[in-house]
C-alpha cells in the first residue's frame, strides 16, 4: 500500500468543496444536534468565511490523499493564531467510507505534524464534535489532549 499526500490542483476544489460542506453540515446535525437548515448555512458560511481565494487562499493547505494512486481522502490545513502562539489547525481529515481502517487518517495527521515542523510551528490544533469517537480516539491516539468540552442539553 502506498500513501501520498499532494496538494489539491484548482480543478479539484469544486467537488472537494462539495463534499466536504455536506460532511461538515452532516457532523454538526449527528453530533452537534444542530438542525439541517441551520448547519447547512453554517457550512457554507464557514467556508465561504475562510477560503476566500478558493485553493489559492493564503495560509490554507489542502491536500489529496491517495492510496495507490486512487484519492481516498483530504486534508485541510491552516496556519493561525492562538492566543499564545502560532499553530497549525487541522480543519479537515475525511477518509472515504471505504478506505477506513486502514491507517490513512493516523498518515494524515503525521503528514500534519511534518508540515507543522517544516513551518517552525510546535503545536497543532483541532476541533472534533464529541460523538465523533473514532476521530477522537485516533487524536488521543497520537498524543493530542482535550483542552475543552462544550456540552449541550435539548429541554
Amino acid at each position: 500500500m502506498s500513501i501520498e499526500l499532494r496538494r489539491m490542483r484548482a480543478d479539484e476544489f469544486p467537488e472537494w468543496k462539495a463534499g466536504s460542506v455536506a460532511s461538515y453540515s452532516a457532523d454538526m446535525q449527528e453530533n452537534g444536534g444542530m438542525p439541517r437548515d441551520a448547519a447547512d448555512a453554517k457550512a457554507i458560511s464557514d467556508f465561504d468565511r475562510l477560503l476566500v481565494q478558493d485553493v489559492e487562499t493564503p495560509e490554507h493547505f489542502l491536500h489529496v490523499i491517495e492510496e495507490d494512486g486512487s484519492v481516498v481522502g483530504y486534508l485541510w490545513l491552516a496556519l493561525r493564531d492562538s492566543p499564545s502562539e502560532r499553530v497549525l489547525f487541522v480543519y479537515e481529515v475525511r477518509i472515504a467510507e471505504e478506505a477506513r481502517g486502514r491507517g490513512l487518517g493516523r498518515a494524515a495527521m503525521e503528514f500534519a505534524a511534518r508540515f507543522a515542523a517544516e513551518q517552525g510551528l510546535g503545536r497543532i490544533e483541532l476541533n472534533v464534535m464529541g460523538g465523533n469517537d473514532v476521530a477522537r480516539g485516533l487524536y488521543r491516539a497520537l498524543g493530542y489532549d482535550e483542552v475543552a468540552v462544550y456540552m449541550g442539553k435539548n429541554l
